[in-house]
């Protein structure tokens, strides 16, 4: 037997024993788990503005989304535990499973939530569970620290490396099919150009042209940000990204209101609040900011908290190059501020200050998060070498922060500037400490949870907010200012430095739900109020 499927088989067997003969009653504790995701019938009005052509590549892209789900449940999970689902005969169960693409709760540091299930595996399906450190290190292979490779044993117990397009063969091929097919559709021409180069990426696992040509996608109204893109999952060297997908149709109307701001970002860059040596790199320019309706997500985007903006592409090479691109989600993001947002803030926030929490403050500090993605620095001034690969697995905490703290002081500088002018600065603070409460709920081995918590834990130490009598949070805006600047030179110098141990140090000390914080998320939870989103979604809920 191969040792690559041991756990999956062990898996297997254990919930073959837990299940058998026997319909398990249903899980009250598990149900309240399900609950908390609000359900969203993912729509837009933008789609009528779509010609005959345009809608049905969105139907295509849909497709392919769904491909993409597949593998990815693979990458996450694997194919022979996801067959172990079929076993469970707790309606609550499965449903929470489907909703995190597996055994583990992603919003509650991944503990795992199915008999039979340990610990997750840090390398998660991408490595053999028993993989060794020693083993790895001697594998004579470079394409095994490829972000589009997966390692594994041979019959022999060898390990060797298996590419992404050798490992999803069969299911790339139907992908390749419904490509050339919406390329025959597709009418713009940018459209055109990047599908066939994204075409081409899925069959040689190298994304660079591709991205190059998305970043020139300009005037598109349909985009599809689809492949092999984050390495969250991968926590066990920060290498491997999994499969997505997200069907976008763009609101052209938001998205000339932002795209004033493109140009800006080297003078953004010189306003950060860290040493100069942190910020000599000159960020592209040939990058825009837009605003999308999402109508699918499918894969890693899909599974736990839902994504509402996004910045891309990854690839340092292309950022130095041409910048970035920045998708703000606009019906994702008034999905989660309406059903979540807006009940923490009534909860939580003191009464003079509740109406500060604005939909415009909450979209701009999203919108800024994305921008400051691309800020900052690239490259350790230690080495010279990427900060991604000198942090390594402790990289996507450090630039979520960089990105939350970054974009809060730059959407501070845009205001007094003049720039935007439908929100206040107390109100953008105020909304991005309300928005700590909802996003700290992802969890402390989340990316994103772990950025939010440390961020907190600095902003309470600087007295960026205190609690009143009613114990509802008071947020002292000038405070808060003060703390954004410092929070983000120790960011940008932790990651201009690339000291792996230092930041994996702080992150630990640090990156820790306090016993007060854990009371507010307690009552947060006890008010029944959602901690995310699970989409209604596909081709007939959009009516095509």
């Amino acid at each position: 037997m191969k040792k690559t499927l041991i756990f999956a088989m062990a898996a297997t067997m254990l919930m073959a024993v837990a299940c058998k003969g026997k319909k398990q009653a249903s899980d009250s504790a598990i149900q309240q788990k399900v609950d908390e995701y609000a359900e969203f019938a993912l729509t837009s009005d933008l789609i009528k503005n779509l010609s005959p052509n345009e809608k049905e590549i969105v139907k295509i892209f849909i497709e392919i989304s769904q491909i993409m789900d597949e593998i990815y449940w693979d990458q996450y999970f694997g194919n022979e535990n996801r067959k172990s689902l079929d076993t469970i005969s707790d309606p609550a169960i499965r449903a929470f499973a489907e909703l995190q693409y597996g055994a583990w709760d992603r919003l509650d540091s991944e503990k795992p939530f199915i008999p039979g299930y340990g610990e997750r595996p840090k390398g998660a399906n991408f490595y053999p569970v028993d993989m060794t450190e020693e083993e790895f290190a001697a594998l004579d292979d470079t394409l095994k620290n490829s972000q589009y490779s997966l390692i594994r044993r041979n019959a022999e117990g060898k390990l060797y490396v298996l590419p992404y397009h050798e490992a999803y063969k069969e299911q790339l091929a139907k992908v390749d099919a419904l490509l050339e097919k919406a390329i025959s559709l597709a009418e713009n021409e940018g459209l055109k150009k990047y599908l066939t180069a994204r075409r081409e990426a899925f069959r040689t696992d190298d994304y660079f042209e591709s991205d190059m040509v998305w970043m020139d996608m300009k005037d598109s109204k349909l985009d599809f940000v689809v492949g092999p893109i984050e390495n969250y999952d991968d926590a066990l060297h920060g290498l491997k990204c999994s499969q997505e997908a997200y069907v976008l149709i763009k609101d052209e109307q938001w998205s000339n209101d932002l795209s004033k701001f493109a140009a800006m970002l080297p003078e953004m860059q010189k306003l950060l609040p860290c040493d100069e040596k942190y910020k000599k790199e000159v960020p592209g320019t040939d990058c825009d900011i837009n605003v999308y309706d999402v109508v699918y997500y499918g894969g890693d985007c899909n599974a736990g908290s839902k994504t509402i903006a996004i910045n891309l592409p990854n690839d340092e090479r292309v950022q130095l190059a041409k910048g970035s691109r920045r998708l703000q989600l606009k019906n994702a993001m008034k999905a989660k501020f309406d059903n979540i947002m807006i009940p923490i803030a009534k909860l939580m926030v003191c009464d003079e200050q509740v109406d500060s929490v604005t939909f415009n403050a909450f979209f701009g500090n999203t919108c800024y998060h994305e921008v400051a993605h691309g800020l900052g620095i690239k490259n350790t001034v230690t080495t010279g070498i990427p900060c991604r690969q000198a942090l390594g697995a402790q990289y996507s905490a450090w630039e979520e922060a960089k990105a939350d703290v970054c974009g809060l002081f730059l959407t501070e500088k845009l205001i007094e500037r003049g720039l935007i002018t439908n929100t206040t600065i107390a109100q953008n603070y105020i909304t991005f400490i309300a928005g700590i409460l909802r996003s700290v709920r992802f969890g402390a081995t989340e990316a994103h949870g772990v950025a939010n918590i440390m961020c907190y834990n600095y902003f309470l130490e600087h007295g960026a907010f205190s609690r009143n009598a009613q114990g509802k949070y008071v947020i002292n805006v000038e405070k808060a200012r003060e703390a954004a600047r410092g929070w983000a030179a120790i960011i940008i110098a932790m990651e201009g430095e690339g000291d792996m141990a230092a930041a994996k140090a702080y992150s630990d000390k640090n990156g820790k739900v306090s016993a007060d914080l854990q009371k507010d998320l307690d009552a947060i939870r006890d008010a029944k109020i959602p901690r995310d989103i699970v989409y209604k979604q596909g081709a007939s809920v959009l009516g095509l």
